[in-house]
């Protein structure tokens, strides 16, 4: 399945490509042809199995692990954060769930830069959406969508005071690009390590603890 916001990307390339073979351009319709098929392969939407589990936190994206430690000084919240960053490479879908089931308080919009993702600095220069997701038991969650060198575009499917369950997409960045994501140390237990493989929707990152804070 695509999404359809890649239907664009896929339909004129292929009206391109039908063009030309029309009039014979066997070269130009291979070229348009290999982009439809290229941007099909990017905007893909898998169908993602649901977790059930309320407590578990889910990974909001597909990529590696980059990125997971424990923030001891965030300068916007009073206790320790953990930070887990997902760096997303061009071919990984890049279709963006909630990593929680919970409200969306607030939403953010920051322009920026194009710096890699890689870079320590991406976090802080790069354009990039944040959306803070606040559980049921009152632990907030902050999700940060983070464009890339080649990222043209992040798009928001919800709005603040939507609810969202763990594993409903809510947002997208068109082209390479990273996720981070925070939440109190008291409040969670964390199974993943930098380094390792995970899919949005699916990959259990953590699990919330209720009888903590």
């Amino acid at each position: 399945m695509i999404h359809k916001d890649g239907f664009p990307w896929v339909f004129y390339p292929l009206l391109f490509a039908g063009t030309n073979l029309l009039f014979k351009k066997r070269k130009a319709a291979i070229i348009g042809l290999g982009i439809s098929l290229a941007n099909a392969f990017f905007f893909r939407n898998p169908k993602r199995e649901p977790v059930l589990d309320p407590e578990l936190i889910i990974s909001p994206a597909d990529g590696k692990v980059v990125t997971c430690e424990i923030e001891e000084n965030p300068s916007w919240f009073p206790t320790p954060l953990w930070r887990i960053g997902i760096f997303m490479r061009l071919w990984d879908v890049h279709i963006n769930r909630a990593p929680t089931t919970g409200k969306i308080l607030r939403m953010q919009y920051i322009k920026g830069e194009k710096l890699p993702v890689f870079k320590e600095d991406a976090f802080e220069k790069n354009e990039k959406q944040l959306y803070l997701i606040e559980r049921e038991d009152g632990t907030p969650f902050w999700m940060v969508q983070i464009a890339g060198m080649v990222a043209r575009r992040i798009k928001s499917f919800v709005l603040p005071g939507d609810d969202v369950v763990a594993g409903d997409p809510i947002g997208i960045i068109k082209f390479s690009s990273r996720v981070e994501l925070f939440f109190p140390v008291e409040r969670a237990e964390i199974y993943v390590k930098e380094g390792h493989r995970v899919f949005a929707g699916e990959t259990v990152l953590g699990r919330v603890l209720l009888n903590k804070g």
